[in-house]
């Protein structure tokens, strides 16, 4: 049990280190205007995607699984 709970926090660790915040991506690629609205709401779509995929992995419900949710989507998206 505590090797599955110490591969999880690895991967999230080393997940969130190696990936760039869809406010910087969308800086790198130099986009603007509608270009850049689309990409940061597929970008928001996917990582609200994969933060509810996380939350489900990590059992949570209610207020945690909420805020769990709404901070790692945040972080994200990088606001």
């Amino acid at each position: 049990m505590k090797s599955i709970v110490f591969a999880a926090v690895l991967s999230l660790v080393a997940g969130s280190a190696l990936a760039d915040s869809c406010k910087v991506d969308a800086a790198n690629k130099k986009l603007a205007g509608a270009a850049k609205d689309s990409f940061m709401k597929k970008c928001e779509t996917d990582a609200k995607a994969s933060c509810d995929k996380s939350a489900a992995e990590k059992k949570l419900a209610g207020a945690a699984k909420d805020s769990f949710t709404k901070k790692c989507v945040s972080d994200a998206v990088g606001s």
